[in-house]
């Protein structure tokens, strides 16, 4: 009897590709789209056109499909966090809040429900077994530029050993479209979806402040030393690191370095002072256990398109970890995570405090 598998299917070309490898592994396959929002943008991650793909291509593949309503889920833990963070002068990362409540939450006990054995994404990742740490771990793929491992850092280690990455060799996109086309997907040639999925005209700000009870407050624009160069329209509209739009001339190139909430100030200062050499993190997840207790030296991640720097990983108390970075770091950002590797090898992660 042939084992089940559970594909989360998006309506892109990744995931049905990963139904095709699938099947040819001799796995018996069953699609699943996350209906997430309700809005029928097209291109979108959880829409209604992305739904309808995913059940042309099973439709084509003759597998069975299922449209998942997750969007109750959806709102409370990817939507509101993303408006709670953004109020709270963070800058927050849903995808990472999407695979943590629902591809690998939700998405998992579904595929209980159904009998899978197995789950399954279209993301580029490895999992496999680890003889040294006597457990499945996650690995980066063979992708460099498109590994995703980053975003999947809290996944429940207990799920590893039900996960299957079918793109974990692929090093090309262009390879994915060929089987694609080969196969006579429609979505072959369906372009890669880039910014949030909620936020169609990707204006975090408007989207953020049209669920907020009042408007952005304006507030003083400030140096580290504590100098007033000007008024900023409300800390919504900011990020650390920006250098677009802060609205203030000085003597040399102003980024911003901090957002202080309680003072409702907006910290700039040159692109030396964007550099750090430590962070605290919070909410965190280890998806090896030996790294839990006591110091590790590590590389560290501080957002996806980062490079992995050296550092020291110190867990601390209230399931938080210090990180000192053997080098200083560019404008490591509250609300984004830091995710730590050992070699290819994912350790886990946490969010920036």
């Amino acid at each position: 009897m042939k084992q089940k598998v559970l594909l989360g299917m998006s309506g892109g070309v990744d995931s049905s590709v990963a139904a095709i490898l699938l099947q040819e592994q001799g796995y018996e396959v069953i699609g699943a789209t996350m209906k997430l929002w309700n809005q029928e943008e097209k291109e979108r991650c959880g829409s209604f056109s992305a739904v309808e793909d995913a059940k042309k291509v099973c439709e084509k593949l003759e597998i069975q499909h299922y449209t998942l309503d997750y969007q109750d889920i959806f709102q409370k833990h990817v939507i509101q966090d993303f408006i709670d963070c953004y109020q709270c002068s963070k800058t927050p990362n849903p995808c990472i809040e999407c695979n943590r409540y629902l591809k690998f939450g939700a998405f998992y006990e579904k595929a209980k429900e159904l009998g899978c054995q197995y789950i399954s994404t279209g993301h580029y990742a490895k999992v496999e077994y680890s003889d040294k740490y006597q457990q499945y771990v996650l690995k980066k793929s063979k992708a460099d530029k498109k590994d995703q491992t980053y975003f999947l850092y809290q996944i429940p280690k207990e799920v590893l050993s039900h996960m299957l990455f079918p793109l974990e060799d692929f090093t090309d996109k262009s390879e994915i479209r060929k089987i694609a086309e080969k196969h006579g997907l429609v979505v072959a040639k369906k372009p890669d979806s880039q910014e949030v999925c909620f936020i169609p005209d990707n204006d975090y700000a408007s989207f953020v402040i049209s669920h907020m009870k009042e408007e952005p407050k304006p507030g003083n624009i400030v140096t580290k030393q504590g100098e007033i160069l000007g008024k900023h329209k409300g800390l919504i509209y900011y990020t650390v690191g920006q250098r677009k739009a802060i609205g203030v001339s000085y003597k040399k190139p102003l980024y911003v370095i901090a957002l202080n909430r309680e003072k409702n100030e907006l910290i700039v200062g040159t692109e030396e002072e964007l550099y750090q050499t430590e962070l605290i993190a919070n909410q965190v997840n280890f998806l090896i256990d030996d790294f839990s207790k006591g110091e590790n030296k590590v590389k560290a991640k501080i957002r996806y398109r980062a490079k992995e720097a050296e550092a020291k990983m110190i867990p601390i108390e209230n399931n938080c970890i210090k990180v000192i970075f053997e080098e200083p770091q560019r404008a490591i950002t509250p609300g984004q995570s830091v995710v730590f590797y050992q070699d290819d090898i994912v350790i886990g992660g946490g969010k920036i405090r």
